[in-house]
């Protein structure tokens, strides 16, 4: 885990925010209907904070193992440009989507809750575990958010984001006037 001091020295650096679905965007509950439709539950607070990333020119990208269409659809409305689905090699995605953007390793975040999001965690500037993750991630994370998946934990990360390069008090200002 990072010192408090560490951690916004990291955050300042980066450019972008790499998040998996399952566990960190929802509580990682998969509700499944007859037909086979799969239904997930997104919290509002994650959707306006990486709206205020992307204002400040921090991009953000989704790297998920599943391939759920209602992901796709919250995809589109929150303006997420690199959307990986599918995705059984995260790390390989993860190092093509950095040589595409041009940047390096400590300009990337990442928001993972299991095993499988080790290999982009363990190779990224910052990298964040939800509290309800398994042990492992846990041990591996740089911070772990106070909100649990699925409950606000990526707006945690938007705002330590946006605190730490010293746009939080602009967002905030239209809201306190």
């Amino acid at each position: 885990m990072m010192s408090a001091t560490a951690r916004l020295q990291a955050a300042k650096q980066i450019r972008l925010f790499i998040m998996d679905v399952d566990g960190v965007l929802t509580d990682g509950r998969i509700f499944i209907r007859d037909n086979g439709e799969e239904i997930k539950a997104f919290h509002t607070l994650d959707g306006h904070g990486l709206k205020m990333l992307h204002r400040h020119g921090i991009q953000t990208a989704i790297i998920t193992g599943r391939d759920a269409p209602s992901v796709g659809i919250r995809v589109q409305q929150l303006g997420i440009k690199h959307y990986f689905k599918g995705i059984s090699d995260k790390r390989s995605c993860y190092q093509q989507l950095l040589e595409q953007l041009q940047l390096s390793e400590q300009q990337c975040a990442y928001i993972g809750d299991d095993v499988v999001d080790l290999p982009v965690m363990k190779h990224c500037g910052l990298a964040v575990a939800v509290p309800n993750a398994h042990a492992l991630v846990l041990r591996h994370a740089d911070y772990v958010t106070e909100a649990a998946g699925g409950a606000g934990a990526v707006r945690e990360v938007c705002d330590l984001l946006l605190d730490a390069q010293g746009f939080m008090a602009a967002e905030m200002a239209g809201y306190l006037a």
